[in-house]
């Protein structure tokens, strides 16, 4: 006698085509968020702010600025962890529950393990693309690591530094491109389905990215747009985007990933 399983629990996930516009409404939403709560978004944006802060002096004590650019591309490929906090504020803003501070912190425990495990997949992403940056220094033949006052001559007037910078970009694009794919509604997905599990997640993301190429594909670059402009600013300005980016891929989620039948946990 067999038995069949099924891989999603019931309701399973069901994907819905929007307009490619759509980008637009979700930052409206996410605004109304932040405004609903601003002092409990400027806190959670000013937390990864100083973590920059201090990873980047790190670099620079360390005598390794070359690290600086790709450490800050991080930001890219762990910000869906960074931000599981953020998801629960609007999350709850959503369900009219109380925004309090130990309900969001505590968010990520509504699925612990699978959560973390996610974020395991995403910081391998980005462990990934720091060995990568190594490795194109060692490609392009600057055996010497480049100190902080010759760095930027070596990027700009070297002669080697357009195919340099050309490899590196094209490279991160294909990575990001990946991570987004995988990671763009993972943990908003793992955080409102408290049964479901990583794969499931990542299947729900990719899924929805490849049904949506045009609004996922905006949507992707006004996230780099607004995280790029916070970053200007000695990275302060991500105290305003960064929230913003977490609330509008939580309504960016809802719009998108539907469900058949029975409510969300």
């Amino acid at each position: 006698m067999s038995e069949t399983v099924s891989v999603f629990p019931t309701p399973r996930p069901r994907i819905t085509r929007v307009s490619v516009d759509r980008p637009w409404v979700w930052l409206a939403a996410g605004w109304r968020d932040f405004i609903a709560v601003p002092g409990t978004s400027l806190a959670y944006g000013l937390v990864p702010v100083i973590a920059g802060w201090l990873a980047v002096l790190l670099m620079l004590w360390l005598d390794l600025p070359y690290l600086v650019l790709p450490l800050s591309a991080g930001f890219f490929f762990v910000g869906p962890f960074m931000a599981v906090g953020l998801y629960e504020v609007s999350r709850r803003l959503e369900t009219k529950q109380v925004v309090g501070g130990a309900s969001t912190l505590l968010a990520w425990r509504r699925n612990p393990d699978q959560i973390a495990l996610m974020g395991l997949l995403l910081l391998l992403f980005h462990l990934a693309w720091m060995r990568m940056a190594q490795l194109l220094f060692a490609i392009f033949e600057w055996r010497n690591v480049p100190s902080w006052d010759r760095f930027l001559d070596l990027i700009w007037a070297s002669s080697r530094s357009l195919p340099f910078l050309a490899v590196g970009v094209g490279l991160g694009a294909v990575l990001a491109a990946v991570a987004f794919a995988v990671g763009a509604f993972s943990m908003p997905y793992l955080l409102d389905r408290r049964a479901s599990n990583m794969f499931e997640a990542v299947a729900t993301s990719v899924a929805a990215v490849r049904l949506n190429p045009g609004p996922m594909l905006l949507w992707a670059v006004l996230i780099v747009f607004l995280v790029v402009l916070g970053m200007v600013p000695g990275l302060i300005g991500l105290v305003v985007t960064l929230p913003l980016v977490a609330y509008a891929t939580w309504h960016a989620y809802r719009d998108i990933v539907r469900f058949e039948e029975g409510p969300r946990d």
